[in-house]
């Protein structure tokens, strides 16, 4: 359209990734600040990236059954409005609504609504984009997540220092502005279908391949590994740790998050040179290393330095088993990526979610009786999350080709 190429419709996918980073992670910065100021408990905070992920993977169903009618870019649209306009939500509602949870949830619905739009479409526009080396560009495209959680974390943590944490509220309305300008940049980029129209698997034939059952749980485990850790680091840092809030948002989410990215970049780099498969198997093995060292660790330092090498462990595990299961089922067009991302989701919401439950579970135990030693205990029961990747890429290797 006009003068764009497809290196533009490239940055508008890398600035897609950057707003799905905004509404993924600017809420959690805040979650001290809700629990003192609206009087939240940790199962109530875990309720709202309940809600976020809940949300996203009925947004990824929607977006994997009827993006192909309405067009994808109607769809990517709708995304970037709903993600602007529930962060400017995310700043009023709690105001205005007499009940201020309520606020904050319905806010989450509606710029989760547009993250899981994202997740489902910008995978397939930029595997459908011209391109040799098809797993780089994926895990490159993924790193741009990683430096948006990157710039949010550092740019909130720096304006809260300024502005104070009462007025915390001016955040999300500043953070709108980033949707806004790619809602202008989708409307003129072009944009190719991922599989040319009726060629690609129907659900009854992609649901029969056997290896696709096992991408679906590799990518549960994927999200819930990722933002079991990631949710909790800034609460776990300040309230298990004993670390002031600025020191453990640096070390804890922000080091994460450059981890992340470092490590999808350097694969979107060099990664054709590696098979994405044993890529997987490691960085399982080295998360589950990781989930230990923060949680068991008698040194806040080292405790810290876990949460963020965890950053490391998790970067491949999404964009890796997309490419992989791209790789394997060529044909598994838009409702194949849609259904990744909506297990992607679910354990995006049911890790967070079930280290929330467990800590309140021990916290009020006649064993652990605290609050800090209970979210210890509920991180650590969900490590079990890299185990199941480590079980799955071992049963994926077992099966035979094409299976």
């Amino acid at each position: 359209m006009g003068n764009y190429t497809y290196r533009d419709t490239l940055h508008a996918c890398y600035l897609g990734y950057i707003t799905q980073a905004i509404v993924n992670n600017l809420a959690p910065l805040l979650f001290v600040i809700f629990q003192e100021q609206y009087h939240l408990t940790y199962e109530m905070v875990g309720r709202l990236i309940l809600i976020n992920f809940t949300t996203q993977i009925i947004a990824d169903i929607l977006a994997a059954r009827y993006s192909d009618r309405i067009g994808y870019r109607s769809a990517v649209l709708i995304a970037h409005l709903c993600c602007a306009v529930g962060l400017i939500c995310l700043s009023l509602l709690p105001w205005l609504l007499p009940s201020s949870y309520l606020g904050l949830a319905i806010a989450v619905v509606i710029y989760a609504t547009g993250g899981g739009i994202i997740e489902v479409l910008v995978s397939p526009i930029v595997e459908a984009l011209p391109s040799d080396a098809k797993a780089s560009a994926m895990s490159l495209l993924h790193s741009f997540y990683c430096w948006g959680q990157v710039g949010v974390v550092l740019i909130t943590t720096l304006l809260l220092k300024i502005i104070g944490s009462h007025r915390w509220y001016l955040l999300p309305c500043l953070w709108a502005i980033v949707p806004l300008i790619n809602l202008y940049n989708f409307s003129h980029v072009p944009l190719l279908s991922p599989v040319p129209e009726g060629e690609s698997l129907s659900g009854k034939q992609l649901l029969k391949v056997r290896g696709f059952w096992l991408a679906l749980l590799l990518m549960l485990s994927a999200g819930a590994s990722e933002l079991s850790m990631v949710q909790w680091s800034s609460l776990f840092a300040e309230q298990s740790l004993g670390v002031p809030k600025v020191l453990g948002d640096l070390l804890g989410p922000c080091l994460f998050a450059v981890l992340m990215g470092i490590g999808r970049t350097l694969y979107g780099w060099y990664g054709e040179r590696i098979r994405i498969d044993q890529v997987l198997l490691y960085s399982g093995i080295l998360c589950v290393f990781c989930y230990m060292i923060t949680v068991f660790s008698p040194f806040p330092m080292l405790s810290l330095f876990g949460c963020a090498l965890c950053g490391l462990s998790v970067s491949l595990m999404w964009p890796g088993t997309l490419s992989l299961t791209a790789a394997n089922i060529p044909k598994g067009g838009t409702l194949m990526f849609g259904l990744l991302a909506i297990f992607g989701d679910l354990g995006c919401s049911l890790g967070p979610w079930l280290a929330g439950v467990i800590s309140d579970i021990a916290s009020q135990s006649a064993i652990v009786g605290s609050s800090s030693v209970g979210l210890k205990v509920g991180l650590g029961a969900v490590s079990l999350f890299p185990a199941l990747m480590i079980m799955g890429i071992f049963a994926m290797r077992k099966l035979p080709a094409n299976e």
